[in-house]
């Protein structure tokens, strides 16, 4: 899907970018909670690289099997996941890319211009697949930027994250590793809090669908919610109403603004007091 020393000059263009180069040399694509996504040419066209935190060669090689685990129980629970591996740049530590297929049609341009019936249609879609994947084992984030659609069906997008539990009940991901943009005095209380409060919404699947509707605001697709809560409530109980999508909707944004907002403050005494490379991209201003 892509060359090796493709991803290394990628990485070196990044790692200039930090350094100060104009951020146009990279072909941005959009901004995940953890990872930065780039498109780049792959050996059969355009792919999309998802730049992922760096971590050591047996954290990348703990990461690579829970992420190929995960997407085999998608697959099995009736979800498809976008064809995705993982390469690592460098020796040890490495930075992951996660490279996918840039995918022409997402969901969320789709119902942007859609009909009654497609959304119908799709909104339908939603629900069956995401109370049919979702369970205390296996989470998904059903955000609906998280959707691409390919050849009339839904695609999964957002792999990055592999939302799996183990035989315990603890989580495979080493969540360690996707806070490590935060300045280290609040990782510690940040990874309590997204151990019991985050995480844990993603393996519920009425979580999952006010997470969705939630999101419509953000999309500005607000005129989906009343049927996609329609569908909904027909599977979840209790019922899930619009003014408690929307005030959920309140919350979240205001969580990931304010850590968005640390680790803006991180980056500038990172940068400007202790002169130090700042390791991730960060994006501008997020309409929320």
């Amino acid at each position: 899907m892509i060359e090796r020393d493709v991803l290394e000059r990628l990485e070196a263009r990044v790692l200039a970018v930090l350094d100060g180069d104009p951020i146009d040399d990279l072909d941005v694509v959009g901004y995940g909670e953890i990872s930065t996504v780039l498109r780049v040419e792959g050996t059969n066209g355009p792919v999309v690289a998802k730049r992922l935190p760096q971590m050591s060669r047996a954290q990348f090689v703990a990461y690579s099997e829970t992420l190929a685990d995960y997407l085999d129980d998608l697959r099995v629970r009736g979800v498809r996941p976008v064809d995705s591996i993982v390469h690592a740049v460098g020796e040890d530590p490495v930075v992951p890319y996660c490279i996918q297929p840039l995918q022409p049609l997402l969901l969320v341009d789709e119902l942007d211009r859609a009909d009654d019936a497609v959304i119908e249609h799709r909104v339908e879609q939603l629900v069956d697949t995401i109370v049919g994947a979702v369970d205390d084992w296996v989470g998904l984030d059903g955000q609906i930027s998280n959707w691409a659609v390919d050849n009339g069906d839904l695609l999964y997008i957002d792999v990055t994250t592999p939302l799996l539990r183990d035989a315990s009940g603890s989580e495979r991901l080493d969540v360690g590793l996707f806070i490590a943009s935060l300045p280290w005095a609040l990782r510690g209380a940040v990874d309590r809090f997204l151990l019991t409060e985050i995480l844990s919404h993603y393996y519920d699947p009425r979580a999952v669908l006010l997470d969705l509707a939630g999101n419509l605001h953000k999309e500005r697709l607000t005129g989906i919610i009343p049927p996609l809560l329609e569908a909904a409530n027909r599977v979840v109980s209790p019922a899930i109403t619009q003014a408690e999508a929307a005030k959920y909707y309140r919350s979240d944004a205001w969580l990931w603004e304010f850590l968005l907002r640390v680790r803006r403050a991180d980056r500038a005494w990172q940068c400007k007091v202790r002169h130090r490379r700042y390791p991730f991209l960060l994006p501008g201003r997020i309409e929320r």
